[in-house]
């Protein structure tokens, strides 16, 4: 994650933040906030691993000639297909013939460093925005018609941007490339503890997944009491639609739906408050 760069170099100077991403990713959006001066916990409530079976995507690797497009939506998707592709003996020039749409800039840009072309990368992250960007690159919703797409994603995810491509006529393999799953291990006592004791200011959910498992790392459908009085960061709206389920309100959520985003948000948010409280 490059360095993000304000007027005041400790914006978040005093602030304590729990991160509930994935350990793996966890550590750059921690590096980049204790640099702005918070104080960043990991508490990780998913962990990214491999699909209970491999059939369905090694079916789809040794018959990529049948389709027309790939769709990534996540670095973890990419990083577990060219994990599972390159396992299979393939290399990455055998993609050079599909196209290729991924949906945000950290997924193009990992797709870009493993030397795969990306060409579309759609302005608004969620599935109507990635169908938008198609009809525009093939000319209209009707050139979907019949053709062939293949997804990679995680196990367990929305149905939204495959059944929308398979109501303009497209024929969609939505396959599993990986699990998203409660880690084995937790901060959970020590965390509650801070949560109790008042020294959290802010909590960061990332997916809805993040939300859902941090409920029940504490047994619990209501999250209002635990996190009383911390502001909620949340990256998408439906990550901010499944907090409002467990009885809390976003007070920030970005405009793009990535960490930098994410992070510029929290800084805005902050120098505001804190000049609220100067002026």
């Amino acid at each position: 994650m490059a360095d993000l760069q304000f007027e005041n170099e400790r914006p978040l100077d005093g602030i304590t933040v729990v991160i509930t991403r994935a350990r793996a990713q966890a550590a750059s959006f921690a590096d980049e906030l204790e640099r702005l001066g918070a104080r960043a916990i990991i508490c990780p409530t998913i962990e990214i691993v491999e699909p209970e079976s491999y059939a369905e995507l090694d079916q789809a690797i040794e018959n990529l000639y049948g389709y027309d497009w790939i769709i990534f939506t996540s670095v973890n998707g990419v990083n577990y297909f060219l994990r599972r592709f390159e396992a299979l003996g393939h290399e990455v020039g055998e993609l050079d013939d599909l196209h290729v749409l991924a949906i945000g800039e950290a997924t193009s840009v990992r797709l870009r460093d493993a030397f795969i072309h990306v060409d579309i990368v759609p302005e608004k992250f969620k599935a109507e925005g990635a169908l938008r960007a198609l009809e525009e690159y093939l000319g209209g919703r009707e050139a979907l018609n019949r053709l062939n797409f293949l997804l990679p994603r995680a196990a367990v995810a929305r149905d939204t941007l495959p059944d929308a491509l398979a109501e303009a006529g497209a024929r969609v393999d939505d396959v599993t490339a990986y699990r998203t799953v409660r880690p084995k291990t937790t901060e959970r006592a020590r965390v509650k503890a801070m949560f109790a004791g008042g020294a959290v200011d802010c909590i960061t959910f990332t997916s809805s997944s993040s939300v859902i498992n941090f409920a029940q790392l504490f047994d619990t459908m209501d999250l209002s009491q635990l996190l009383k009085g911390v502001t909620v960061a949340c990256i998408g709206d439906v990550t901010a639609a499944t907090v409002t389920e467990y009885g809390l309100r976003t007070q920030i959520i970005p405009r793009e739906f990535t960490v930098p985003a994410m992070i510029r948000a929290m800084v805005e948010y902050y120098s505001a408050r804190k000049e609220e409280e100067q002026g």
